[in-house]
């Protein structure tokens, strides 16, 4: 069990150090990005995680400048969507991406989706990837939203292995299928929604349950003196997840920083696990939607 301390890192399957934690950009809305990442780096944030489907990478790079905070310091991550895979497109949504965030090289270059019926491609700008790293343009290679099989038929395919794997995860879904395979293939499992924020707004049986106001988190927030965002955080770093909270509100932002100063039990940390409900809150990443591929990713 890892216990990162601040401004601490994980060391990819590559040798990279990632930092722990970062800050999410998705569903922020372009105009406020550049505020956001500003005040998640002269937090002390040095991780940022966008995609071209986000749509607010020329905001996250607006941000990375505006910090005042060197670019060589800031890890910076960012995901190819599916519209743009295929060998010659990939490294072309590489150069749409690189233009918008201001950047010559990425730090974390992610596929956003394993993209099943349509795996044979998927497979393609995954090579695009590897090319992409062996000439130094990025410094790490991984994928996004890749269930166990995906995975394993992607590395059966390819010759560098995914460095890390983001998927759904929170005390109400965690997917250990989907971690132990990743640990088994040596790729860091990053959390998307690490707070639940996904349960703020789908809810299977509509009662609109939220992670936040779960009584287990809050009996462990206050036994802290912390807030359960807090804790959740805490509970991925302490299992060896990356996590990227998003949020656009400076003090949510420095809230979700303040993790490194305390330590759940095991007792702690088992509790919460113990509330996986093997609900999924976003997509499914195994069924097929033909719209996803209308999604037009600009030059600009």
């Amino acid at each position: 069990m890892n216990d990162p301390q601040q401004n601490s890192t994980f060391t990819l399957n590559n040798g990279v150090t990632i930092p722990v934690l970062g800050l999410g950009v998705f569903q922020s809305p372009a105009e406020e990005t550049a505020a956001a990442v500003e005040t998640a780096l002269q937090t002390g944030y040095r991780h940022i995680d966008t995609a071209a489907a986000y749509f607010n990478e020329r905001e996250a790079g607006e941000g990375l400048r505006r910090s005042g905070v060197d670019r060589s310091e800031v890890f910076v991550e960012t995901k190819i969507w599916v519209s743009d895979y295929g060998y010659n497109e990939t490294l072309h949504a590489f150069e749409k991406s690189t233009r918008k965030l201001g950047v010559d090289q990425l730090d974390l270059l992610l596929l956003h989706q394993p993209v099943p019926e349509r795996f044979d491609t998927t497979v393609a700008a995954y090579k695009a990837l590897e090319r992409l790293y062996a000439d130094g343009k990025v410094r790490a290679i991984g994928v996004s939203n890749f269930m166990p099989h995906h995975l394993s038929g992607l590395v059966e395919r390819t010759d560098v292995v995914p460095a890390v794997n983001q998927v759904e995860l929170h005390p109400y879904f965690t997917q250990p299928d989907v971690q132990k395979a990743n640990a088994e293939h040596g790729v860091l499992t990053q959390a998307w929604s690490p707070i639940g924020g996904i349960t703020f707004y789908w809810d299977q049986d509509g009662t609109g349950r939220s992670t936040l106001k779960d009584p287990t988190v809050q009996s462990i927030a206050q036994a802290h003196g912390k807030t359960p965002a807090q804790v959740l955080l805490r509970w991925h770093l302490q299992h060896g997840r990356s996590a990227i909270p998003k949020s656009t509100t400076p003090s949510r932002i420095a809230e979700n920083f303040d993790v490194f100063d305390f330590s759940l039990s095991s007792d702690e940390l088992a509790a919460l696990d113990a509330l996986d409900t093997g609900v999924r809150g976003g997509p499914d990443p195994n069924v097929t939607s033909p719209e996803r591929f209308e999604v037009v990713i600009p030059e600009d």
